[in-house]
């Protein structure tokens, strides 16, 4: 397995700075819409995995779970997600007490379409190893929501998972988007559709981590 690697000088931010934008998160949380804030990150994470799902629902997760695990098989090996047109960005994605989202190689051409198809995720994720390579986790859908929201009333759904949507600015210097991730291959005891994974880590990773 070819591993994939940017070798980037970390970002430290002092405690002052910290604080600084912790509470700037607080002011902009509270400006928000409520239907904003209940479909990003951590909050809406929990959210979803506390409520009972019912025969339905467990239905369609498993669905979907299934879907992705079938259009991405073949990325086990990062080489034909590569030439696929997947490619690495962002760095090691990490949170500082809710674990991390891994490696995110985004194919840009999916991106661009502005589409929801369970079959071709925008983006695969990976975990780095010890060994220096990096391991298929899961996938996630992104699709902007400027694109989204001029042709949509509200926001993207698949298969009964509702998308999370993150502003801008945002940490990944992207515009405003919705996003799903399915921790297709490695279980997440907070729920298979949530942002982030408690047992992932970039610890092992040599570039880059945000």
């Amino acid at each position: 397995m070819r591993t994939t690697q940017i070798r980037m000088n970390p970002v430290k931010i002092s405690q002052v700075g910290m604080q600084a934008l912790l509470c700037m998160l607080v002011l902009v949380l509270n400006a928000r819409p409520m239907h904003a804030v209940i479909q990003d990150g951590h909050s809406h994470a929990m959210m979803q995995h506390n409520q009972e799902q019912t025969p339905e629902q467990k239905r369609q997760a498993s669905a979907l779970i299934k879907i992705v695990r079938e259009a991405t098989e073949r990325y086990k090996d990062v080489s034909a997600a590569e030439a696929d047109g997947y490619s690495l960005q962002f760095g090691c994605v990490s949170g500082p007490d809710s674990g991390a989202m891994g490696l995110h190689f985004v194919n840009q051409a999916l991106v661009s379409r502005g589409e929801v198809d369970a079959t071709h995720p925008q983006i695969v994720i990976y975990e780095p190893t010890a060994d220096g390579g990096l391991k298929l986790i899961g996938a996630d859908y992104l699709v902007l929501a400027d694109g989204w929201d001029k042709k949509n009333a509200g926001p993207p759904e698949l298969m009964g998972q509702l998308f999370h949507y993150f502003e801008a600015p945002n940490r990944f210097g992207l515009p405003a988007f919705y996003t799903l991730h399915v921790w297709a291959w490695k279980d997440n005891p907070n729920g298979a559709f949530v942002n982030w994974h408690p047992n992932v880590s970039c610890e092992q990773y040599g570039g880059q981590s945000f």
